[in-house]
C-alpha cells in the first residue's frame, strides 16, 4: 500500500510510523526549530526504503553550505537512488545530485518544475527557495512561491512557511507593504516560524525603522528563539536594530551571548558574527579578542571554494584578526575556484574574489584600492548570494573606504544615495553620516591609499 503525505501526494517505501516521523521532521525544518536531521532518522530506521527520507536527510545537509554536508548528502542520495521511487521524487533526487555537484541554477530549476507540476511539495519549495537565496535570485524568491500559492489555503498543514516564504521574496522584491502584511500573516498562523519573523525584520531593516525593528523582536523572543536553529540570525537581526540606535552596548552584549557565546562552528552562525564585527569596526568600536574568537572558528572551514559568500566572511575575521596567512589561503582558494566551472566559479569570479581582496585591502589600509574593487561590485553583487540586508555590508565599506581615502565627493555622494533609498528612518541618526563622519575624524590616523 502506497501511503500518502498529508498533501496528499505519494511517498514510496513509507510506513505510517516511517511517515509519521518523515512530516514531523519536514514539518521542523519548515519552522527552522527541532532536530530534523535526527527525526528523519527515526523515518529512515523505520522505513529504510523511503526515498524521500534519505532525500530529506541531503537536503538538511545541503542547506546549510557547511563543506562536511556535501559528503553526507551524496551518501543520502546513493542510497536513493538504488530505491523505487515515483517522478516527484526522482526529482528531488535530481536536484540534489545538481547541487553536490556545485550546479545551484539546475538545481533550482528542476525544483521549479517539482512545484510545478506537485505545488503542495513544501520541501521541494523550500529548498527552491533556499537556494534561490543562496544564488542571491530575488525574482525567484518570490515568484517561485507566488506560482504555487493559488494552491494553498490554511487548510493544508505548511501554509504559514509558505506565507513566511513569499514575505520575504516580496521584501527582496522591494514589495516592503506587502512583504510585511504577508509575514506578520504567516506568525500568526504558526507564532513558531522563525522564517516568518525574519521576513518582517528584513523589511524593517530595508527600512530602517530600528525602533519598529527591536519592538517586533521584542515581542516574544521565546517564539523564534527557543529550540530554533534559526535563533541566531534574527538575534543578529535584533543587533542590527540596536547598533541603528547607537546602542553599541546592547549590540556588544547579544554578540556576547545568544549570538556568539556558545562559540558556533556552524557556517551560517559564524557569517553573522563576522558581520557584525565587521559593522562594529567601521564604526570605530574596538571588538578586542572577539576577532580572534571567530577566526578560530573559520580556520577549519575557510578555503572549501565552494560557496564564496562563505570566504567572503571569513576573510573579514582573518583581517579582523591580523591572519596575513588564512588571509592568502582564502584568496588562493578564490582564485582557484573562479578558474573552475559551474556555479562556485561564478560565484568567486563574478564577485567573490574582488570583495574579499578588498576587505583585506581595507585592513590594510589601502582604502582607495577597497574603493576600486568595491565600486564594480555593486551593481551585481548579488550574483554571489545573501541578502540585500548582508551585501549592504560592501556599502558600508566602500562610504567608509572612500572617507578615509579622502574621496570626499564620493562619500557624500554615497551618503545622499543611501538616505535616499533607505531613509533616516526613526533611529534619530543617520547612520552613513555617521560613518562618514568617523571617517573623517580618523584620517590622521588612516594610512595613505
Amino acid at each position: 500500500m502506497i501511503m500518502k503525505d498529508s498533501a496528499g501526494y505519494s511517498v514510496s517505501g513509507a510506513a505510517p510510523e516511517s511517515l509519521a516521523a518523515y512530516e514531523k521532521a519536514a514539518g521542523e525544518l519548515r519552522c527552522l526549530r527541532g532536530d530534523p536531521v535526527a527525526t528523519v532518522q527515526a523515518a529512515i530506521e523505520a522505513s529504510p526504503a523511503m526515498p524521500m527520507a534519505h532525500a530529506l536527510h541531503a537536503w538538511l545537509n545541503l542547506l546549510g553550505t557547511e563543506p562536511a554536508g556535501v559528503p553526507a548528502a551524496r551518501d543520502s542520495l546513493r542510497t536513493a537512488r538504488a530505491l523505487p521511487a515515483d517522478e516527484r521524487e526522482r526529482g528531488h533526487l535530481q536536484a540534489i545530485e545538481l547541487l553536490t555537484d556545485g550546479r545551484w541554477r539546475d538545481a533550482a530549476r528542476v525544483l521549479e518544475d517539482v512545484s510545478a507540476a506537485w505545488p503542495l511539495d513544501a520541501l521541494a519549495l523550500q529548498a527552491g527557495h533556499q537556494i534561490d537565496f543562496f544564488i542571491g535570485d530575488s525574482r525567484m524568491l518570490r515568484d517561485r512561491i507566488a506560482r504555487a500559492l493559488p494552491a494553498w489555503s490554511a487548510s493544508v498543514p505548511g501554509f504559514h512557511a509558505v506565507l513566511g516564504m513569499y514575505a520575504f521574496g516580496l521584501e527582496e522584491c522591494g514589495e516592503y507593504s506587502r512583504a510585511e502584511d504577508t509575514g506578520r500573516r504567516c506568525v500568526e498562523l504558526e507564532p513558531l516560524d522563525g522564517w516568518g519573523w525574519h521576513a518582517v525584520a528584513h523589511v524593517m531593516e530595508m527600512q530602517n525603522r530600528g525602533r519598529d525593528g527591536i519592538e517586533w523582536l521584542r515581542a516574544d523572543t521565546g517564539a523564534w528563539s527557543q529550540e530554533s536553529f534559526f535563533a541566531v540570525h534574527n538575534w543578529w537581526h535584533l543587533a542590527l536594530f540596536h547598533l541603528e540606535q547607537g546602542d553599541v552596548g546592547e549590540v556588544l552584549r547579544l554578540c556576547d551571548g545568544p549570538i556568539f557565546g556558545a562559540r558556533s562552528q556552524i557556517v551560517l552562525e559564524m557569517i553573522d558574527v563576522s558581520a557584525l564585527l565587521w559593522r562594529l569596526s567601521l564604526r570605530g568600536v574596538d571588538v578586542g579578542a572577539r576577532w580572534e574568537a571567530i577566526a578560530d572558528n573559520w580556520e577549519p572551514v575557510a578555503g572549501a571554494g565552494s560557496y564564496a559568500f562563505n570566504e567572503f566572511h571569513a576573510m573579514m575575521a582573518f583581517v579582523g584578526s591580523g591572519r596575513e596567512e588564512a588571509q592568502q589561503a582564502v584568496i588562493a582558494s578564490l582564485r582557484s575556484a573562479a578558474a573552475g566551472v559551474g556555479d562556485p566559479a561564478s560565484f568567486a569570479r563574478d564577485v567573490g574574489l574582488d570583495a574579499a581582496l578588498a576587505i583585506q585591502a581595507f585592513g590594510q589600509g589601502r582604502y582607495a584600492e577597497t574603493v576600486r574593487l568595491l565600486r564594480p561590485l555593486r551593481s551585481y553583487a548579488h550574483r554571489f548570494g545573501g541578502s540585500h540586508a548582508q551585501r549592504d555590508l560592501l556599502d558600508l565599506t566602500m562610504i567608509e573606504a572612500a572617507s578615509r581615502a579622502r574621496l570626499d565627493g564620493l562619500a557624500r555622494a554615497l551618503t545622499a544615495e543611501r538616505l535616499a533609498r533607505r531613509g533616516q528612518g526613526d533611529s534619530g541618526r543617520r547612520l552613513p553620516s555617521f560613518v562618514f563622519t568617523a571617517g573623517l575624524q580618523k584620517r590622521e590616523l588612516a594610512p595613505q591609499a
